[in-house]
């Protein structure tokens, strides 16, 4: 199913290679840590250590953000034209293009995802996003309003100033350029920590910001853990804004602690418990595609993930059946392996988690149709799993997995439907498969999710914004909505000349 969607072969299997960035970049600079320190990351699909990078200490994290202060308040980012930020954006996108084979088996390396998916979807999204908002980046404007009285009133769009950027490990790159992209077009300046576990992309496009030209300070990459670096960065009172995507649990605490020395702005991308209702009308074969690609998408790690499936009761059984199927179908292997359709979770810890949320829908009750087993000795592997007569109750059904275990319910009504995909503290994403425009219309209108999907699933684009209601997330990330949580509204009141 994915490798139908590569924008051109590779061949049949690519060769690991050996990451060449490995530094920090602070100010303009690739250094080594201060205190010396090094981090390993491992390949998930092999659990050997690919190589060492450099680990961020609190002085480098300090480092970072004076630079990025400096390069705000004193360097040229923020004043030169909106035109000569978009060259630089649109040299950045061109390079990562150019450099596309090797970032692309980085990723793969790294997160396990299969190559396949990270050129079509990961870094055709990466290019997408760079290349929209350096198109933004010169139509950023005010307004002028009327206002009572001999005034002149108008707007202006500022930016927001240093934005600490904190990013997952199931989407690297692309995350990357969902924070940096509309950050620098809005003329800020960033400190950008990737995730631990997946550090490798990131800090090779760091070589890459480098080579583009942009001013040092403009950006600068950190790597270390989130209760260390993370921290620090979100405390850090010459931190204007806050941008994080992540666990629900790691958004909360960054709502209660960033706040200790300035009121900073705060996007939070967060977790999902997304559902899928099938209609009775709904095309079968169909709906298991989509809802295959909802739940198995990236291995299931995936914050939009469409795992809660409602099958209404009249196609249940054969939706069921042909699901099984499909599962059964699904090429698990080797990520650098063109044909292979999803790979293995991140590490042992997530694999872990996996497994036990596998136990205890088991323990619950829940019936396992087909997959839920490791797959061989080495690598964090999992076979698709597919859970049937569940209930609401069920651990499982209400706790975010996040691995690629789908789990159908049986639905009679689309008002039971809809409450039932309610009940929920999460609110990212949710679909409807149905060829009735009443049905769809009715399900738009009354589930609380920042993305619905009709008849497709996680179609997402550079131009739609992108968050969650409730425990899902603060604030939009993409398009128009976007950039705007990168500037400020500075109002101005100039009194008319009296003649």
């Amino acid at each position: 199913m994915l490798k139908n969607l590569a924008i051109r072969s590779f061949g049949q299997k690519l060769s690991a290679i050996t990451p060449r960035a490995t530094k920090l970049l602070i100010n303009g600079q690739l250094v080594n840590s201060s205190s010396g320190e090094t981090l390993a990351t491992y390949n998930p699909a092999t659990e050997e250590k690919i190589c060492d990078v450099q680990k961020a200490c609190q002085q480098d994290v300090e480092n970072a953000v004076q630079a990025a202060r400096n390069a705000f308040e004193n360097g040229s980012w923020r004043r030169i034209s909106a035109y000569e930020r978009s060259r630089y954006i649109n040299k950045l996108a061109d390079l990562i293009e150019q450099n596309l084979d090797e970032l692309i088996i980085l990723e793969s390396m790294d997160n396990g995802k299969p190559v396949s998916m990270a050129r079509a979807l990961d870094f055709g999204g990466v290019l997408n996003t760079f290349r929209y908002y350096a198109g933004i980046a010169d139509k950023i404007h005010g307004s002028t309003i009327p206002i009572t009285g001999r005034y002149n009133c108008y707007t202006r769009q500022e930016p927001v100033g240093v934005c600490a950027s904190i990013i997952p490990w199931n989407f690297p790159a692309l995350m990357l350029a969902w924070k940096l992209a509309p950050a620098l077009a809005a003329g800020c300046t960033v400190v950008l920590k990737p995730a631990e576990q997946t550090p490798l992309t990131a800090l090779r496009i760091g070589e890459l910001i480098l080579e583009a030209g942009l001013p040092e300070g403009v950006v600068n990459i950190v790597v270390g853990d989130g209760p260390s670096v993370g921290r620090q960065l979100a405390q850090h009172h010459l931190v204007d804004k806050v941008a994080f995507t992540g666990s629900t649990e790691v958004g909360y605490e960054i709502m209660r602690s960033s706040h200790v020395n300035n009121l900073k702005r705060i996007t939070l991308e967060l977790g999902g418990k997304s559902p899928v209702i099938i209609n009775e009308d709904a095309d079968i074969d169909n709906a298991v595609a989509i809802t295959q690609f909802s739940t198995f998408g990236n291995s299931g790690q995936s914050c939009v993930a469409g795992q809660r499936v409602f099958v209404h009761e009249k196609i249940y059984d054969e939706f069921l059946k042909r699901a099984v199927q499909a599962c059964q179908s699904q090429k698990v292997g080797d990520p650098l392996d063109v044909d292979t359709e999803y790979g293995p979770v991140i590490d042992n810890e997530q694999f872990t988690k996996i497994m036990k949320h596998i136990e205890t829908a088991q323990k619950e009750g829940g019936k396992l149709l087909t997959g839920g087993k490791r797959i061989g000795n080495k690598g964090f592997f999992i076979e698709p799993a597919l859970f049937a007569d569940l209930n609401d109750d069920m651990t499982i059904v209400k706790e975010e997995v996040f691995g690629p275990v789908q789990q159908v319910l049986k639905f009679k009504t689309l008002d039971e439907a809809i409450q039932r995909a309610n009940n929920t503290n999460y609110g990212l994403g949710a679909g409807i498969i149905s060829q009735d425009c009443d049905v769809i219309n009715k399900f738009i209108d009354n589930v609380k999710a920042g993305s619905i999907y009709a008849n497709c699933y996680d179609a997402n684009d550079a131009s739609t914004p992108f968050g969650g209601f409730k425990d899902s997330g603060i604030g939009r990330e993409l398009g128009e909505r976007g950039i705007s949580q990168y500037l400020e509204t500075k109002t101005v009141i100039m009194k008319k000349k009296l003649k």
